[in-house]
C-alpha cells in the first residue's frame, strides 16, 4: 500500500515543481525572443587573453521555446566563473534536425574564431540537446566541441512526437526516424564527453529513458534526477552544480588555446 502512495506523491511533487518552473519560464518567455548579440570577433582571431582560456559555452534551446529558459543556468554558470555565455535561437517552425545541426556548426565555427580557435562546450535542452549531438556526432563537429551538456533531450526519440501534429520536425522526433538511425552509427574517433540529464517523471520523454544517452563509442555520463520532469531540469541547482563542475573539469584538461589552428573563416 505504501508503494503507490510514494510514487503518487513523487507525481505531485513532480507536477508542482513543473508547473513552477513553467510559471516563472512564461515570465521569462519574452526577454528570450530577440537574438542575443554577439561579440566582436579578436583582431586577426587572436586570443583575447594570451594564454588564459576563456571557456566559450553555447546554450541550445528547446522546441517552440528560446534562450530565455537558460535564465537560471546562465546565473549559476557566471557564479563558477563562466563568462562566456552565449545562447542561440533558432525558428520555433524547425523542420529538419541536420539541416538545423549543420547552422548550430556554423554559430560553434564562429565563436571558436572569437576565442583564438578554443574549443566549446555545449548545453542544449530537449531537441536543443539533439541538434547539437547530431552535429558533434554526425557532422564531425566534435572537433570543435569538447564538452555536450543534454538536458530532457530524447536520445532514442518519444513517443509524445505524435502530439506534434503537423510540425514537420514532429516524424524525425519518432524512434526508429532516420535520425535514430544516424545517430545509431558508429562514431569513431569522437572524443567528446557527453552529460545527459534525465527525469525519471518528464512527461514528454516516452518512454523516460529515452533521454538517456547510451551508445559504445561515446564518452557518455548519464544522470538521473529523481522527481524531475522536463522544464525542472533547467532550474534544479544540483543539475548546476554538476555542470558547473564537469565544465569546470573540462576547461582544466583543454587548457589554453594557444597556437591552435583556427578554422577557415571562409567556413563560417
Amino acid at each position: 500500500m505504501s508503494i503507490p502512495f510514494c510514487r503518487t506523491a513523487a507525481t505531485v511533487r513532480a507536477a508542482a515543481l513543473e508547473t513552477a518552473a513553467l510559471s516563472r519560464h512564461l515570465l521569462l518567455y519574452p526577454t528570450g525572443l530577440s537574438a542575443e548579440p554577439w561579440p566582436p570577433p579578436a583582431p586577426n582571431g587572436e586570443h583575447p587573453v594570451t594564454g588564459a582560456p576563456q571557456a566559450p559555452v553555447l546554450l541550445l534551446h528547446g522546441l517552440l521555446d528560446n534562450r530565455a529558459v537558460f535564465t537560471p543556468l546562465r546565473r549559476s554558470l557566471l557564479t563558477d566563473g563562466f563568462q562566456h555565455l552565449y545562447a542561440v535561437n533558432y525558428s520555433p517552425f524547425t523542420a529538419d534536425i541536420p539541416t538545423a545541426a549543420a547552422a548550430f556548426g556554423r554559430q560553434v565555427v564562429r565563436t571558436r574564431q572569437r576565442y583564438g580557435g578554443e574549443r566549446v562546450a555545449v548545453v542544449g535542452h530537449s531537441l536543443g540537446g539533439l541538434i547539437a549531438r547530431y552535429y558533434v556526432q554526425v557532422l564531425g563537429g566534435g572537433e570543435h566541441v569538447h564538452t555536450l551538456v543534454t538536458l530532457g533531450t530524447p536520445h532514442a526519440g518519444t513517443r509524445s512526437a505524435l502530439l506534434l501534429g503537423p510540425l514537420p520536425v514532429a516524424r524525425q522526433l519518432l524512434p526508429g526516424s532516420s535520425v535514430f538511425a544516424a545517430l545509431r552509427a558508429p562514431a569513431p574517433g569522437c572524443d567528446t564527453r557527453f552529460l545527459s540529464f534525465w527525469g525519471d517523471l518528464d512527461p514528454l520523454i516516452l518512454p523516460g529513458d529515452s533521454a538517456r544517452l547510451d551508445h559504445p563509442d561515446l564518452l557518455v555520463e548519464n544522470v538521473r534526477v529523481p522527481g524531475a520532469g522536463h522544464l525542472a531540469l533547467t532550474v534544479q541547482p544540483q543539475v548546476h552544480t554538476l555542470i558547473g563542475r564537469r565544465l569546470t573539469e573540462a576547461v582544466a584538461r583543454t587548457g589554453p588555446a594557444t597556437g591552435a589552428e583556427l578554422p577557415d573563416r571562409r567556413t563560417a
